[in-house]
Formats: C-alpha cells, structure tokens, sequence
C-alpha cells in the first residue's frame, strides 16, 4: 500500500520507524510518500523520492520514461492493481494517538476485511510521546497544523487520478475516430463504454476518531478548495469532534453517493475524551444522537448492535462476526448504498442497527 505523511523522517531506521512521531521539520505542510509491504508480521516501508534518478528508476524497475516521479509511480501502480484486482480504493485518515505501524496494520486490516486498496494519510498523532490528557492535547495540535498537508495530499491524489483517467480517455477518443470517423453517435457510444470499462473502481474515504477533527478543521479553513469531487462515499466513523453544529462543516462534504456518519453511544474512547480536555468537552458526533442536522449525511446508529459493545472501532475485529455490520462497511467502503438494508428510524432520524440479521428493507424519506 501506499501512505502519504507530513511526519519527521528518520532516515537512520527501517521499517514503520522511518517515520517518527513529530511534524516535519521542514513544516507540517511538507509531505513524504512511501511504499509500505507486510512480510510476516514485519513491515518494509520505502521512501519514494519527490523526482526520480536513473538510480532510481532501476531499483523501480521503471521502464516507462514518461514517469519522472514518486508519485507519478504510485498512482500507476494504484492503478494497475485495482485493475488487475478489480478493488475499490480507500483512502484512510487515521485518529489519535497512532504511530505509523498502528496506521499500516489497520489499513491492512481494511485490505484484508473489505478487498479494497487502501492508501492512508497519516499525521503526527502519537502526542509527541507524551501520555494522557496532554497528549490528547498535542495531538489535537498536530490535526490542526497537518489541516494544510491533508488539503495538498487530497489536491495531488484528485491531480493523478484526473491525469490517468484523461490519459485513458484521449486512447479511447482515439480509438473511436478510427473506428467510426464520422458516425458521432457509435462515437459516443463507444467512448462511453470503453470509460466505464476502462474506470470500474470507485474511491472512497474513512476517518476516523480524531481523524475527523482534522478533516473538519480543513473543511473550516481557507485553505479548502471543496470544488475537488474525488471521493464515491465518504465514512466519519466514530469521529471524535464536536456534535454541535457539525452540519455547518458536514454539509461541505463532496462526493458522488453518501457521507455516512458511524456512532456508537457507548463507545468508550469518546466517553473518555470528553474526560480528557475537562468538562467544558461537549458531545462528540461519534457517540451523541441528537441535534442530527446535517441535509446530506446518512446517520447509522451501532449502539445496539450484537458485538459492538463500547467498542471505538466497530469496523474491525468481533465487530465484523456480526454480518450486518460486516455488510455496512463493506458496501460503504467499496462505493455502494450501504443503508438500504438497515431499518430507518424517522424518529431519530438514524438508521439502526439492532441486530445481527438484516431487518425489514427501509428507505429514508
């Protein structure tokens, strides 16, 4: 997989250890990309450099001369293995109090549970090695100031797939003149077929925990450019950020299909935090079911689910033996209707899971 970071890079280790707890140092901005491959229980993390040497293209094995970056590299890579795969991507925002090797295995784990390619972003949450409410603190910090890094990491992931598909869409225009010249209609029929061929993977995206607050304060700064339609779903699952007013910044939210909102009444972590930062903490949208005002999002209520408990990752691990659970996230993180199975509630306006089978089918209103 691939993993994008504005973290320090100590050049002197291996492994998820090349890349330490603290920002940059060249600025929370500066961003890093490597290539990340599980071996055993172990990881091998490359660091991919910004433009490509001759040394560098051999060690790649690079014949294509047209591919003059790392980045340029990853995303054909990305590309090749989605397609030869047939996965969807998902790209990953991680939450508190994570190194990289917490990063790296439960995006595995998402490669793993759900068949999707995942690529993650990941931002100096591990508190700077300091513990307890401080850390929190500190890693609150760190979301804030990496707000800008997420939004260029966003900019150039929109930037390559946009190029490739333009790549494969002037072959495809191409190939069409020279096989119907002048009949525009099997033209566009053609060129309409071969795209949807040529593109059969959906993109999505999960944050989660405090992955959230960092995605909120991007959406809340002027750095922002929203115009980017990158993303089919997009999941805040159990996001440690305020339910107050989060419509405000929800509602920004581009995609194609859904926004879905993960929560969890009892979800231990949240209850936790609201501890942590004293007792002006207000609710967290990841375990408070009210004032739910967004227009867009679709909320799912886990609180009653078998297996869930209060559990602050209800997407992996015991979670998952319960097959509606595993079904949500699987439709979710691979671009689908994930909801349609899930009985609505107008009351509350959430749909709720309660059990470990399907309920009666249920559309919002």
């Amino acid at each position: 997989m691939f993993i994008v970071t504005n973290r320090e890079v100590n050049s002197r280790k291996s492994g998820p250890g090349v890349f330490g707890p603290k920002p940059n140092p060249k600025g929370p901005h500066e961003l890093r990309l490597a290539e990340a491959t599980k071996r055993g229980r172990s990881w091998k993390v490359e660091l991919l450099p910004d433009e490509l040497t001759a040394a560098d293209r051999r060690q790649l094995e690079i014949e294509d001369r047209s591919i003059v970056s790392g980045s340029q590299y990853a995303a054909l890579k990305l590309l090749s293995k989605i397609r030869d795969g047939k996965r969807n991507v998902l790209f990953f925002v991680h939450g508190f109090n994570n190194n990289c090797e917490d990063v790296l295995e439960r995006a595995h784990g998402f490669e793993q549970a759900y068949n999707v390619e995942v690529v993650a972003f990941s931002w100096p949450a591990n508190g700077g090695g300091v513990k307890g409410v401080a850390s929190y603190k500190s890693d609150k910090r760190d979301a804030r100031a990496s707000a800008g890094a997420l939004d260029r990491t966003l900019e150039k992931f929109h930037q390559l797939l946009a190029t490739a598909n333009e790549t494969r869409r002037e072959e495809i225009l191409k190939q069409a003149r020279t096989k119907y010249g002048f009949d525009g209609e099997a033209r566009d029929q053609f060129i309409t077929r071969a795209m949807a061929k040529g593109c059969p993977y959906t993109v999505n995206m999960v944050l989660h925990s405090m992955g959230n607050y960092l995605f909120k304060q991007l959406l809340s700064s002027s750095v922002y450019r929203g115009n980017r339609l990158i993303f089919d779903n997009v999941v805040l699952a159990c996001a440690d950020t305020n339910n107050a007013r989060h419509e405000e910044w929800v509602d920004k939210i581009q995609c194609r299909k859904r926004v879905y909102i993960a929560m969890n009444e009892d979800d231990g972590a949240l209850m936790a935090s609201r501890v942590k930062s004293g007792e002006e903490q207000q609710a967290r949208l990841g375990h408070c079911p009210h004032n739910l005002n967004s227009r867009t999002a679709v909320y799912v209520d886990f609180t009653d689910a078998s297996n869930v408990g209060n559990s602050h990752a209800y997407f992996e691990g015991e979670a998952l033996t319960n097959p509606v659970i595993k079904t949500f996230f699987t439709k979710a993180f691979n671009g689908q209707r994930a909801e349609e199975d899930i009985i609505y509630d107008s009351a509350s306006g959430m749909h709720r899971v309660k059990m470990s089978e399907p309920g009666k089918r249920s559309r919002r209103r």
